[in-house]
């Protein structure tokens, strides 16, 4: 991934009772709609099904804009609010995370496992939550920080076939990073966060729920498929 500052935007929504009362090929026509003008506010935009991993959405959009400029937010989410301003009668937003892309202060160099924002998406499943660390975890020595992350790090290596992106939202939003992950295999993942538990550095984890689990919706996929 190249050293520039990216903004990662992950909206989940859910379809408003209106909507779902509509025939279905208007249905199909404004969900198709929506999804082409929020597309249009970013970069880069991909969208995943979350009906049936939670309660509370339909669909999760990833959207992915550069972050070079001061403007550069306020551009993307000013294109945003503008392209839902049509459609808000029909879908809600109801869970939002977002953060910037920097430099890793515990791992050297850029991992092979490290998802491009830009990239095209070739894994099948997102998961993305928020991330909390303790006081405590910010008053200890950098160098012990550091000691616990390469431990935490080096069992995220063992695990192949799954990609890592770390944002970070401090003072952006309630919490401090964003995680998020693609992969091909959920049980693998689940199995890759239950060691990650046992490291010492989660003692020092103090939130990281919501889950957001999605599976992926190419751009040429029927508006049927994901509704």
């Amino acid at each position: 991934m190249a050293d520039r500052s990216i903004l990662s935007h992950f909206a989940a929504f859910a379809f408003e009772p209106v909507f779902w009362a509509l025939p279905e090929d208007e249905r199909a026509k404004i969900a198709g709609e929506w999804r082409k003008a929020l597309g249009g506010a970013a970069e880069a935009s991909h969208l995943y099904q979350t009906f049936g991993t939670r309660t509370d959405s339909d669909v999760l959009l990833w959207s992915t804009v550069s972050a070079e400029n001061d403007s550069d937010a306020a551009d993307f989410f000013a294109k945003f609010t503008s392209a839902m301003g049509p459609y808000r009668e029909f879908v809600t937003m109801i869970d939002v995370l977002w953060g910037l892309t920097r430099p890793s202060q515990y791992a050297r160099g850029t991992s092979e496992r490290e998802i491009d924002p830009m990239g095209e998406r070739t894994l099948q499943y997102l998961i993305v939550y928020p991330f909390v660390k303790t006081h405590e975890w910010y008053q200890m020595p950098p160098e012990e920080r550091r000691r616990m992350m390469t431990s935490h790090i080096r069992v995220g290596k063992t695990h192949q076939g799954i990609d890592q992106l770390l944002l970070y939202s401090t003072g952006l939003q309630d919490q401090e990073f964003v995680v998020a992950y693609e992969s091909d295999d959920l049980a693998a993942f689940s199995l890759l966060v239950s060691e990650l538990r046992m490291t010492e550095a989660r003692l020092y984890t103090e939130r990281d729920t919501p889950v957001h689990v999605g599976m992926y919706v190419g751009p040429d996929e029927p508006t049927d498929s994901w509704l």
